[in-house]
């Protein structure tokens, strides 16, 4: 269980809450928990209280509603899969980019059961839109610096890109492939290195 530095009170029924959560990394830690353990179902603002030792009114605090939680919650998983690690990530080229996205992606299927089918499906309705902009920026994040590879990827044949082809619109066709391997679940990257190798090498 999270721990909490701050005072405790005793509620009507006589139970023991903080009066104030650590934080909202704690909330937002919290909720993770919580998916990680029994799914997105699970999360819900007394749940999220009381693996955090506070009240449900101390959530309120931070958070005016389940979808705003949610939103946060979306992109501190994303940023767990991908940009967690203390040091920035730097690939040489595109083959070991790939294979590096292929296994956090599988990582993040693994501890966060349904993650990525909600964000192809649930996360897309107009009552989540925030949860859908902050999908959103970080599909952009991973599809941005897919493109930095791909332009300084030395190993890459001289002339596969033009003004026809260019490298975004072959990041775009990498990622899109990406997608469905979220949707499908099956993070097996050999026929996608396979499309890269005799693509671009």
């Amino acid at each position: 269980m999270l721990k909490s530095n701050n005072k405790q009170i005793r509620n009507i029924g006589g139970e023991v809450v903080n009066h104030l959560a650590t934080s909202k990394e704690d909330i937002l830690a919290a909720s993770r928990e919580l998916i990680k353990e029994n799914g997105w179902a699970a999360v819900s603002i007394r749940a999220v209280a009381s693996r955090c030792s506070v009240s449900a009114g101390t959530i309120y605090n931070y958070y005016e509603s389940k979808a705003v939680l949610l939103s946060d919650t979306i992109e501190s998983i994303w940023h767990e899969i991908f940009f967690h690690s203390q040091d920035e990530q730097v690939f040489d080229d595109v083959t070991t980019c790939i294979l590096w996205i292929y296994e956090r992606l599988q990582y993040g299927n693994k501890q966060f059961p349904g993650f990525f089918s909600l964000h192809s499906f649930g996360f897309m309705r107009e009552e989540r839109t925030e949860g859908k902009k902050r999908m959103m920026q970080t599909w952009g994040h991973i599809l941005n610096g897919l493109c930095d590879v791909l332009k300084n990827d030395s190993k890459i044949r001289p002339n596969v890109f033009d003004q026809q082809f260019t490298e975004k619109q072959f990041a775009d066709i990498l990622f899109s492939l990406m997608l469905v391997s979220m949707i499908r679940q099956d993070y097996d990257p050999s026929q996608i290195v396979m499309l890269i190798n005799k693509t671009l090498y």
